[in-house]
């Protein structure tokens, strides 16, 4: 049976990548370092719930350790390597630059050296709407001039595509680059906003709101995110980068607003000044999703955040 490698499988959208593998049955494994950028017991808990489907093998293994990640593909000699581990967070990476070139480009080029070496089939590679940078024409194409990055988060996404592009062009590795828009649902990371507003606005505490409220997010459910990751693993791109997103945009005073009625809570704010990595809107034109992918998001900001909220009150 054939193999599906799934890096940052105790993340936010590798958990719930491995989680629907598993229940089409496909074989995964998953390496993941734990990395504590965040809560590990949310992380643990992610591995722990796999661990209940057959098929499952998880590894505590650094996408940076060659030698650890060559011992796994000579183990299990996955077919298929779906790549989505890497230091997460714009703003954290203004601090830590280099770790974040390590992680996410060093660890990326790690992985298409081994999927070179054991000829996989197909390379996918979890990249980010941060490339498009600061721009006020939308929605963001593919097409897009994506060369004036604005935080080392984005630069270091930017450049896994490029070496993607290097190693399809010498190596002909089959490889499709997913730029994600503001992903949200169950299972998120506590430093994005909906969790982070949701833990606030319960607690009675303020959130701050950068800015005026009139910034604007293209939010998209896991769930469509997964279903477009899922419809690459029987296909063929030579080399594609594609955008997964909603095709719509929220205002943050909208997101709070609908913060607000999920919860029944009302939200206290405190108003500061827009960091200068943020960037005034994002939004996807995911024609080529659609072409391509058949990529069709069915579930909206509310619906989504009410799931979202089911879960973080189980938590």
């Amino acid at each position: 049976m054939s193999v599906i490698l799934v890096t940052g499988g105790a993340g936010f959208i590798g958990s719930h990548v491995c989680e629907a593998l598993l229940k089409k049955g496909e074989t995964v494994v998953t390496v993941d370092n734990l990395d504590p950028y965040y809560d590990l017991s949310q992380k643990e808990g992610n591995i722990a719930l796999l661990r209940k489907h057959k098929g499952f093998t998880y590894y505590r293994q650094d996408i940076c350790d060659r030698e650890g990640l060559a011992a796994i593909f000579e183990k299990h000699k996955p077919e298929r390597v779906i790549h989505l581990a890497a230091k997460a967070g714009v703003r954290a990476s203004l601090e830590f630059p280099k770790l974040y070139e390590e992680v996410n480009v060093g660890g990326t080029v790690n992985l298409l050296e081994l999927a070179n070496k054991h000829k996989v089939k197909l390379f996918v590679l979890g990249s980010s709407s941060s490339v498009y940078g600061s721009r006020s024409k939308v929605p963001f194409r593919e097409s897009d001039p994506v060369g004036e990055p604005i935080s080392p988060y984005a630069a270091s996404k930017r450049s896994a595509e490029l070496f993607c592009y290097v190693f399809h062009s010498l190596y002909n590795l089959n490889i499709v680059c997913f730029r994600f828009f503001t992903v949200f649902g169950p299972r998120g990371r506590p430093d994005m906003i909906p969790f982070k507003f949701t833990k606030l606005v319960l607690e009675g505490k303020p959130i701050i709101r950068y800015g005026d409220g009139s910034s604007k997010r293209d939010y998209t459910y896991v769930g469509d995110v997964v279903s477009g990751i899922l419809a690459t693993l029987d296909k063929t791109f030579g080399f594609e980068i594609i955008n997964l997103g909603n095709n719509k945009t929220v205002t943050l005073n909208d997101f709070i607003a609908t913060i607000e009625r999920v919860t029944g809570k009302k939200a206290k704010i405190i108003e500061e000044p827009m960091p200068k990595a943020d960037v005034p809107i994002t939004c996807a034109d995911i024609t080529k999703a659609r072409k391509m992918l058949g990529f069709s998001p069915s579930t909206g900001l509310e619906e989504g955040l009410t799931k979202f909220f089911e879960w973080y009150k189980t938590k």
